[in-house]
């Protein structure tokens, strides 16, 4: 007759809440799977799915009582890595939403918004619909898979331990955050050049005919002109956005290595 001890009930449950914690913490940061549109009972579920296929690969667990004090310790800095290897890829989508928000004020449309559940606020009209147009690349590339892959493979490079995450993880996040203003002024930069070029030449036209309604005539120009470069520049956006997600799944795992306890 096979006899199961509550010794290996609370091992059961450790290899299987302690990396939930982690999953659970990266889908409430990430994009896609963080977004308010996704129920949490579906989030929660996906977790418990993961976590029961990743539970088998684990490396050895610290041997560690799960209701004990370091039990809730490790649960807490599990939640804590997966929280920050989500927000070091939710800054790939803040820095496309920024570079809109820029070329939105530019072009006039600062006062236009509309509500984008990725953000769950509302945002101006440009940064709404490059962050819609980024979410679509990102699950037409599937990124998502490999968001879960990354997601696994962080579980190598950073095995549960009793020690707490160090703190260096948290400064490569913080470093990688950075991304934000580097992408966003680049991703920007095309419409930004042919909106600077047209407010010179509205600027040398006043000068040449002041009798001019400028504020007629410049509005609807900086629109016109900012649609027509938007749609120029649109199909080279791919391989950018591309880049950047490749950078974002290698911050993760630097993320992750950095938070290893030394």
């Amino acid at each position: 007759m096979i006899s199961v001890g509550s010794a290996e009930i609370d091992a059961w449950l450790a290899a299987l809440l302690w990396p939930l914690a982690r999953i659970l913490g990266l889908f409430a940061a990430a994009p896609v799977f963080g977004t308010q549109g996704i129920p949490t009972q579906v989030q929660v579920g996906l977790g418990l799915l993961l976590a029961l296929v990743v539970a088998p690969t684990l490396p050895a667990l610290p041997q560690v009582e799960l209701a004990s004090g370091a039990g809730l310790l490790i649960l807490a800095g599990q939640l804590l890595i997966g929280l920050a290897m989500g927000l070091a890829m939710r800054i790939v989508f803040v820095a496309v939403d920024l570079a809109g928000e820029i070329v939105g004020l530019q072009m006039g449309l600062g006062f236009a918004s509309l509500y984008t559940p990725q953000s769950a606020a509302d945002n101006p009209i440009i940064s709404a619909f490059l962050g819609m147009l980024t979410t679509l690349v990102f699950l037409a590339l599937d990124g998502h898979l490999l968001l879960i892959s990354t997601l696994a493979d962080s579980f190598q490079v950073l095995p549960m331990a009793a020690n707490p995450p160090a703190g260096k993880g948290l400064q490569t996040l913080v470093v990688w955050g950075g991304k934000i203003f580097l992408a966003g002024l680049f991703l920007s930069l095309p419409l930004l050049a042919a909106l600077l070029v047209t407010n010179l030449a509205l600027g040398i036209l006043s000068r040449a005919a002041p009798q001019l309604n400028l504020f007629a005539i410049g509005f609807p120009l900086m629109l016109g002109i900012g649609m027509a470069v938007l749609a120029l520049v649109l199909p080279y956006l791919l391989p950018s956005l591309e880049r950047l997600f490749q950078e974002g799944y290698a911050a993760m795992l630097r993320v992750a290595s950095d938070a290893r306890p030394r």
